[in-house]
């Protein structure tokens, strides 16, 4: 194993100075694996990268939380577009790539789209709410999530016969009362 390791900086260079590409890099570690020494280095390297990571998430409270906020992120996304993605419930008819990947970017166009228009709507609120003198905390507004489903009409009828007319200029800065909202 020890050559080994030496192979691993060999190829750690060439990936720093690019004289290998990714593709032949991965050919060669995919090419008979189990019997391929520097896939052997490698694999030996995710697992202790993987046994750190793992005791630095068991020793660190933070470190924890900040993953758990992360993933219900991540999932809260990944729900709300599986809610917007209703025909065929979320699953990819096709079997062609390009249709594919086509299918989840507009998804992924609409669901920003619609949250964007959501959070728009909530800080306008937000500001409206200020001036008449509630009082918010970062904190609640730091709750708040663009993720709302009662808004959004999936079956509704949409006029779209204005959408060529460009909006007025937006202010995304929330201001309190005494800053002069």
């Amino acid at each position: 194993m020890e050559n080994g390791w030496k192979d691993l900086i060999q190829v750690g260079l060439s990936i720093r100075e690019d004289t290998v590409s990714s593709v032949t890099l991965l050919r060669r570690l995919n090419n008979h694996s189990r019997k391929n020494q520097i896939y052997r280095v490698f694999r030996e390297v995710a697992r202790a990268v993987r046994t750190m990571v793992l005791l630095r998430y068991l020793s660190d409270p933070q470190l924890r939380e900040q993953i758990t906020r992360a993933t219900n992120k991540a999932e809260a996304y990944n729900g709300y577009t599986k809610w917007l993605h209703f025909g065929g419930d979320g699953y990819l008819r096709s079997r062609d790539p390009e249709l594919q990947e086509k299918a989840v970017k507009f998804l992924d166009l609409t669901a920003n789209s619609i949250i964007f228009s959501t959070t728009v709507d909530m800080t306008d609120t937000l500001r409206q709410m200020a001036a008449q003198g509630w009082e918010l905390s970062p904190d609640d507004i730091a709750a708040l999530s663009p993720h709302r489903r009662g808004n959004v009409l999936r079956f509704g009828d949409y006029d779209i016969t204005t959408l060529h007319i460009p909006p007025g200029p937006y202010d995304s800065a929330l201001r309190s009362p005494a800053d002069g909202l």
